[in-house]
Formats: structure tokens, C-alpha cells, sequence
């Protein structure tokens, strides 16, 4: 008998949660299982990409209410949402004042604060019906753990919690309510532990999902030389990335100038969206349009990755990106900065290499592999005799179901 699975996510805009999302729909073998997907807003590039097997459960008006701009809520009718979410912007505001500096820079507590607040405002899933396991694939986790029935349950880290910091005591009781805590690396594993050390036994390992053949046939599907040209010794380089914090994409244009000073000729693109105030003036700032080209969002990113030279990842934290083992497959030499999780993604020489966080030292760690052909080919050699894909992963995700 096919067991069914509930599987929550806030929407499929681009990003490689998302994408990993897809990669889990697409490798779960549906004479097993049926799949019912909640995703709070209809929204997104990647909502076209969900198998057709898959039961898109509809919107409830509630849901979509939890991250759009609250004057827009409100004129929709929903002011007691918008009233909880004020509310948890002012306790959060209150949490904050007890932080230091540094903790303050790095906060990520809150998405629990609104989650908790917002929550008594959702109405149940229940009657969907029981279960027999319950997914939430990203954090905040409360709609799975607190609006579902369902006989287990299981929830995400796609964080490296060394790099954030959040608010332990209002977070506990939601991890530790769940059968199951899954993590995508080691590395994000001991970092959460560090945190959550009251949840080593909650646990497991399932790496992020990917399928070689399906970005290989969407790397097929057309050609993008108008966007990026073919230019005699130009080397393209090429960053995908929302323009957040973590990504580190308002950085690059102070790398292109490094790069050009050392006599590299490149063009560096980049696929993205998100606040991009702060690019914009360090383009203008160290006058590098001419080398840095912002392409937009792009609902298919592969032909962008078979068409660049090189793939790069100048993040400052990952948990483990999605982007750069698609890169991989598609056997495009990979350059990352020395995030805490870095070596855990590559092994440097072997299957790209990894470069200093410093801006100036990452430039140079960059052309140094643009003039190092030996070490470009050997890493691509290599590339093309690895393969790449875990869609074994998902034999985890039954065990869990029938795991007692």
C-alpha cells in the first residue's frame, strides 16, 4: 500500500532550497508514495517544475499572508495576521537589544519569532487526514509540526548555524518536537549540534537530491550566447545567487577590479534577484559595468552554466550549495571562497579549489586558476569520469516512514 507524505515549503522561487525541493519530488517514486505539496504562496520560477504526479494542494488565503508586506495584508482583509506579525517584530526588536554587536549583524531568530506569532491565525490541516510522514522542508517549521496530523515527522536544516545566530531557548521546542531532524552535510550537522546539543540523537543525513540527467536535458534546451557572448580570450565566469547577505554578490564588482588590475580579461555574470542597492554602487564605485553584468532571475539556470568557463561561489557562508555541484555535473571548473563549510562541497585541486574570503586575496586566487590551464583541464578531467548524482538518497526517506 502507497504511504502518503505531506511535504511543506513557503514557495518555489529560485534558490537552491527550492531546487533541492525538486530534486527530492523528482527522485521519490511515486508507485510508493503519494505526495501532497502545501506551498504557502503559489509563487515562483520553479512552481512550472513540480512533477506532474505530484498533488499541488491549493492556497488558503491565511498562508500566503506570512511573508507578503503587511499594508498589502491588510487591505486584503487580514488584519489580526497583520497585528501578530507587527507584534513579533516588536518582541524581536526587544530580543535584539539584549544581543551583542556581532550577534546582532548575524540574527536569523525572527522567522521563529513571526512564525510563532502568526501561527494561533492559520487554520488546521487536519482535514487533509493522518499522514504517514510529515516533511517541513524549510524553517520556520510550525505549520508542519503544529497544523498537520501525520504519524512521523521530519524537518530541514539547510543552514550552517555556526554562521548565524538565532534564538536557542524559542527555537528548542520546536526541533525537538519532531521525530526526525535532517540535515544536508556533516558540517551542517556539527554546527547545529554546537547550538542544539540536546538534538545530536534527532539527526540523519540526507545530502541535497540532484539528478545529473535532468540538468544535463534543461542545460540542452537552448542556447544563450546573446547574454553571453562568445568573446576571443574573455573568460566568462559565472555566480548564481539571491542578493543576500551570505552570497556575498555586492563584493564581486571590488574582485572584478582586482582581477582587471592583475591583468585578467573576463566578463563575470550573475543570476540573481533580491535588494541589489548595494551592487549598484560598488559597480559605480570601482567602475566595473563593463566587467560585471547582472542578468536577472532565470527559471532555468543550467544553459547559463554549460555556457561559462568558470563557475564561481564567493559566498561567505553555505550550508551546501545546491548551484556548485550542478556545476560540477555539468563539468565546469568550480571556484569557492573558504566558507566553514567549503571543504566539505570540494576538494581543492581535485574538483575545483578554494579561494580566500578577503575580496583582494580571492581575486587573486581566481586569476591565479584563470592562468593555471593545467590545473583547469585536470579538474574538469576529473569531472567528467565523477558521477555526480544521489538520487540514492531517497531510499533515506523511506526508512524513515518505516522506521519504528
Amino acid at each position: 500500500m502507497k504511504k502518503r507524505i505531506f511535504i511543506n515549503i513557503h514557495y518555489l522561487e529560485i534558490g537552491g532550497a527550492e531546487r533541492a525541493l525538486l530534486g527530492l519530488l523528482s527522485s521519490l517514486n511515486p508507485d510508493k508514495v503519494d505526495i501532497d505539496l502545501f506551498v504557502n504562496q503559489h509563487t515562483g520560477e520553479f512552481m512550472p517544475l513540480i512533477p506532474e504526479w505530484v498533488n499541488l494542494l491549493p492556497e488558503i488565503s491565511e498562508y500566503t499572508c506570512i511573508e507578503r508586506p503587511i499594508t498589502t495584508i491588510v487591505k486584503e482583509g487580514h488584519v489580526g495576521i497583520a497585528l501578530r506579525r507587527i507584534w513579533a517584530k516588536h518582541k524581536h526588536k526587544q530580543y535584539l537589544n539584549t544581543l551583542t554587536v556581532e550577534q546582532r549583524q548575524h540574527d536569523a531568530s525572527v522567522f521563529q519569532y513571526v512564525a510563532d506569532a502568526v501561527e494561533g491565525a492559520l487554520p488546521s490541516l487536519a482535514h487533509l487526514g493522518e499522514y504517514d510522514l510529515a516533511i517541513s522542508f524549510l524553517q520556520p517549521h510550525n505549520i508542519v509540526l503544529n497544523k498537520v496530523k501525520a504519524k512521523k515527522k521530519i524537518c530541514w536544516i539547510h543552514t550552517d548555524y555556526s554562521t548565524i545566530h538565532i534564538n536557542h531557548d524559542l527555537e528548542l521546542p520546536v526541533w525537538n518536537a519532531f521525530d526526525y531532524v535532517v540535515s544536508i552535510s556533516n558540517d551542517c550537522i556539527r554546527a547545529f549540534v554546537q547550538t542544539f546539543p540536546e538534538l545530536k540523537d534527532k539527526i540523519v543525513l540526507i545530502e541535497n537530491i540532484l539528478s545529473p540527467l535532468f540538468v544535463r536535458q534543461q542545460a540542452d534546451l537552448y542556447e544563450v550566447k546573446a547574454e553571453m557572448p562568445d568573446e576571443p580570450d574573455v573568460v566568462k565566469i559565472l555566480t548564481i545567487g539571491r542578493f543576500s547577505p551570505p552570497k556575498k554578490i555586492e563584493g564581486i564588482p571590488h574582485i572584478c577590479a582586482e582581477m582587471e588590475r592583475l591583468g585578467a580579461d573576463f566578463r563575470w555574470y550573475v543570476i540573481g534577484y533580491g535588494p541589489d542597492r548595494e551592487i549598484q554602487e560598488a559597480l559605480d564605485k570601482y567602475g566595473m559595468r563593463h566587467r560585471m553584468k547582472l542578468l536577472g532571475k532565470k527559471s532555468n539556470p543550467y544553459p547559463y552554466i554549460k555556457a561559462c568557463d568558470i563557475y564561481a561561489q564567493p559566498s561567505i557562508y553555505e550550508g551546501k550549495s545546491v548551484t556548485v555541484r550542478e556545476a560540477q555535473i555539468l563539468c565546469k571548473p568550480v571556484v569557492i571562497t573558504d566558507y566553514p563549510t567549503a571543504k566539505s562541497q570540494i576538494t581543492h585541486g581535485v574538483d575545483g579549489v578554494i579561494v580566500p574570503l578577503d575580496e583582494v586575496q580571492t581575486a587573486m586566487g581566481i586569476v591565479d586558476f584563470i592562468n593555471n590551464g593545467e590545473l583547469r583541464n585536470k579538474i574538469v578531467s576529473h569531472l567528467h569520469t565523477h558521477d555526480f548524482g544521489n538520487e540514492i538518497e531517497v531510499e533515506k526517506i523511506y526508512s524513515l516512514i518505516h522506521d519504528k
